[in-house]
């Protein structure tokens, strides 16, 4: 009896001292995988959560929404964004799942352009153009982060002048807030100590299915009656060209898939299939409902406002499958739709289009509203 009595003791000390078992978030996601340093700087993962107690993690590596939890037409929750499940796989991975993009999303032809006289030149990262502000963009930087409340993160970077290029040292803040009508509030702001250019847009890959699985059900809206053709390059020829009689024409909801292998249709060849700026009919508007996506399959919806002028709509044509995401999932191609509410691509070198100029003593100011609900 003795003996038992030591053992019993023995077994409770060691259980006091056994730490315990880290407690995941909702989607699965553990504080821990998503703690390091990049180029000196602590990285960390932040958890928002409403009344409705849905659920959003970001990372300040990037600036990168992780995961969204929404429930489905059954009150099942649902994770509906693509991304890793460590710091790790962003960092050995590069991708924009999630990004904050930065200094200037989409593209600027052959990375060049002009600002009060003088010629700068950016890196060409994509088919001889500068993508989403270069290989070393926004979306690879660590963010100082801080959370004030349960509901919302603030990530402040700052960009030093001639970083890939840009001109002018910048702060750039993101501010994220879960609002408890289910919709995540993302508001840019940026200012700067010499004129250059800002474009700022969220890259987060959506699936409402939930499963990571084919775009093509999706019911997608845009309201928009025009969109900016490209080139074989991706590059936008300068025309605003009309939606109507196209497979461009969303203004009424179609699903992505019905006609996104029209390649006859050169602009659906050009994009390997949608990767286009829609120029909105909102004008600005953030009260106007920019674009819409829906699942028949969950009855979740996404709803997207915006004061931008545009939004470029990316049917994930580049996954390949080789990528392997959340739980293991390999995202194959078309296994999501992006929705980067922006300035039009290559603006600085269009002047006739909405200017993206930022100039000392003005601040860039940009919003985007994620809202999600269920159709039941």
């Amino acid at each position: 009896m003795r003996k038992l009595c030591v053992w019993g003791v023995a077994a409770l000390l060691m259980a006091a001292c056994t730490p315990k078992a880290e407690q995941a978030t909702d989607s699965g996601l553990l504080q821990s995988k998503f703690r390091t340093e990049v180029d000196g700087k602590k990285t960390g993962l932040f958890t928002l959560r409403n009344k409705n107690n849905m659920e959003v993690c970001i990372t300040n590596f990037g600036g990168r929404i992780v995961s969204v939890m929404v429930p489905d037409k059954d009150g099942q929750m649902r994770d509906v964004v693509l991304g890793f499940d460590s710091i790790q796989d962003y960092i050995s991975k590069p991708s924009d799942f999630g990004a904050s993009i930065g200094r200037y999303a989409n593209r600027i032809n052959q990375g060049k352009f002009t600002l009060d006289g003088v010629e700068y030149q950016l890196p060409r990262n994509n088919y001889g153009h500068c993508l989403h502000g270069g290989p070393q963009g926004f979306q690879y930087r660590v963010f100082d982060a801080v959370q004030p409340n349960p509901q919302e993160v603030e990530l402040t970077y700052v960009a030093k002048d001639g970083e890939e290029g840009f001109p002018g040292n910048i702060t750039c803040k993101v501010l994220m807030k879960l609002a408890d009508d289910n919709a995540i509030d993302i508001r840019y702001e940026a200012e700067t100590d010499k004129p250059t250019i800002v474009n700022m847009t969220n890259h987060s890959y959506f699936n409402l299915d939930g499963d990571a699985g084919s775009n093509a059900d999706h019911l997608l809206t845009v309201d928009a009656d025009y969109y900016t053709p490209v080139d074989s390059t991706f590059m936008t020829t300068g025309e605003i060209a009309p939606v109507e009689g196209t497979p461009m024409d969303f203004r009424t909801p179609v699903p992505v898939g019905t006609r996104i292998n029209d390649y006859d249709f050169v602009q659906l060849k050009n994009g390997n299939g949608y990767d286009h700026n829609w120029v909105l009919n909102a004008k600005g508007d953030i009260n106007r409902k920019a674009a819409s996506l829906k699942s028949p399959k969950t009855g979740i919806v996404l709803d997207v406002y915006t004061n931008e002028p545009g939004v470029q709509v990316y049917a994930g044509n580049f996954l390949d499958g080789s990528l392997t995401g959340k739980k293991g999932i390999a995202y194959n191609q078309r296994a999501s739709v992006c929705l980067e509410t922006q300035k039009y691509p290559d603006t600085p070198n269009k002047p006739e289009w909405p200017s993206a100029v930022l100039r000392p003593g003005e601040k860039y100011m940009s919003r985007c509203i994620f809202k999600f609900s269920v159709d039941k």
